[in-house]
């Protein structure tokens, strides 16, 4: 049997921090003069009790360290934890929302998805619009230092890959996780503050640049305007798209370039091949663009760049509705969807290191069947892959597409249309946030879907950032067994 108070433990301290995070809020409402800040103090209250009541009933039971079961557990129960308190203001606040509605929002920021169900974002009351962008920030945060710290460790998806072990990454410059999280966590820092520096001299208001800064550096993507990027001009999106593109770059590669360690970052070949996408959908779109209004204009140039950087990192911005440019870029955004950005980011999706391994495995099958008395091991970056690790890569893929699958089908069955089922499956799992269509699509949001596609929705969105195979793992009969 599963000792669970170490699990306990943790979440209760995290709920507990989750709790003095909304003093931020309530300070930010009091300031404006806003009655709404006693909402935050009362949900504070609530996640400041709940959290250091379970903290202590379960204090007995701390140990030096988790294992391999419990360490799955955290994992998963900390996502799921988090978002029914952070739901909290958004019940009891000024939106008035359903239960299904906050638990939606909040697990949409925290896991950085940016699908939101609330319409008229530029009334809402600064505290609300604070705690969005809070949601996020945090997200992010936690993200990387679960993909750094515990995925390779639980061998998730291809993620032991990056173990000190295999590969020259953070390991070897740093071996103990609570030195990489405590780094990595530094830079996220400083990345926000460049961030919110950058969109005040590019002309936002210093609270919409602090919010907007959180929401781009996790690349979560909830923005303070119902219009997202389409209410700020060209300077604003070129930092937009700067900061996503470095919150979407392998995080350890800061901490080496920040100890003197530059060629990791500038020879990683999952950057190169994120960029190489990156550049080569743009320009496509922007063609595609030019090609239609007949003549080459920055701005469309601008506007495919920005929302092929949006929807490829996760960021779920839109600077324009996209559904208006026509099948073939609507076509383009659904697939980049899928690549995702760079591993240990606070990107999404698949992540571009996966399909590196898929495509270096098939090369080396084909090379076996040309040569079959020949031995071809699959390299990445060099070095020879082991089994285990495409394997785990293969596993994560069809699991992936299984789950994508299964959520359109269950979306459908719900009464939600194809285009809808599908894209908001993809936009879920893959922690993307808009999806497609004039419901859910980038002009539009997911307040008028019906309320079982809402806890469909939002339980993706957590198989999603949590890598599919952590959550399929704690489902299976053999987790709980001894």
């Amino acid at each position: 049997m599963i000792d669970l108070r170490p699990v306990g433990y943790v979440i209760g301290l995290l709920v507990a921090a989750l709790g003095i995070t909304m003093f931020v809020p309530m300070a930010a409402d009091m300031i404006a003069g806003n009655d709404h800040w006693f909402i935050f103090f009362e949900s504070a209250i609530v996640s400041l009790l709940v959290g250091g009541l379970m903290a202590l009933a379960c204090a007995n039971g701390v140990s030096e360290g988790l294992s391999l079961r419990q360490t799955f557990l955290l994992t998963s129960l900390v996502w799921l934890t988090l978002p029914v308190f952070g739901a909290l203001p958004f019940v009891l606040g000024a939106t008035q929302a359903s239960i299904t509605d906050g638990f939606f929002e909040a697990m949409s920021g925290l896991t950085t998805t940016g699908a939101t169900t609330l319409e008229g974002l530029q009334a809402l009351p600064v505290g609300l619009q604070i705690w969005r962008g809070i949601l996020q920030w945090l997200g992010g945060v936690g993200i990387v230092v679960v993909a750094m710290v515990f995925l390779p460790e639980l061998r998730v998806g291809g993620m032991q890959i990056f173990r000190s072990e295999g590969f020259d990454t953070s390991g070897k410059i740093l071996p103990r996780a609570g030195e990489i999280a405590s780094r990595i966590s530094v830079i996220y820092v400083g990345l926000t503050i460049a961030c919110v520096t950058a969109y005040f001299a590019a002309g936002m208001s210093g609270f919409d640049a602090l919010v907007h800064a959180m929401t781009t550096v996790s690349t979560g993507g909830m923005a303070n305007y119902d219009t997202s990027f389409g209410a700020f001009g060209p300077a604003v999106h070129y930092v937009a798209i700067t900061f996503m593109l470095l919150a979407a770059l392998p995080f350890v590669r800061f901490v080496q370039l920040l100890a003197g360690s530059a060629q990791p970052l500038f020879h990683d070949r999952q950057i190169r091949a994120f960029f190489l996408s990156i550049g080569f959908s743009a320009l496509l779109i922007a063609s595609w663009l030019w090609g239609r209004s007949g003549s080459v204009s920055e701005g469309a140039f601008r506007d495919a760049l920005f929302n092929v950087t949006s929807i490829m990192t996760g960021t779920g911005y839109a600077s324009a509705d996209y559904m208006r440019w026509g099948t073939f870029p609507v076509t383009m955004f659904f697939l980049i969807g899928l690549i995702g950005g760079c591993a240990g980011s606070t990107s999404c999706s698949v992540k571009v290191f996966r399909y590196q391994l898929l495509f270096a495995s098939v090369r080396s099958q084909i090379r076996q069947i040309h040569s079959p008395h020949g031995i071809f091991t699959p390299r990445y970056d060099g070095r020879p892959v082991s089994e285990d690790v495409l394997n785990s890569v293969m596993a994560f893929l069809v699991a992936f597409i299984l789950s994508l699958g299964a959520t359109a089908v269950l979306l459908g069955m719900t009464g939600l249309d194809f285009i809808t089922s599908v894209s908001g499956a993809a936009a879920a799992l893959g922690n993307i946030g808009p999806g497609l269509g004039l419901e859910i699509g980038p002009a539009g949001n997911y307040a008028d879907i019906n309320d079982p596609a809402k806890w469909i929705l939002a339980i993706a969105m957590l198989v999603g950032r949590l890598e599919i195979m952590v959550v399929l793992t704690i489902l299976s009969i053999k987790f709980w067994r001894n």
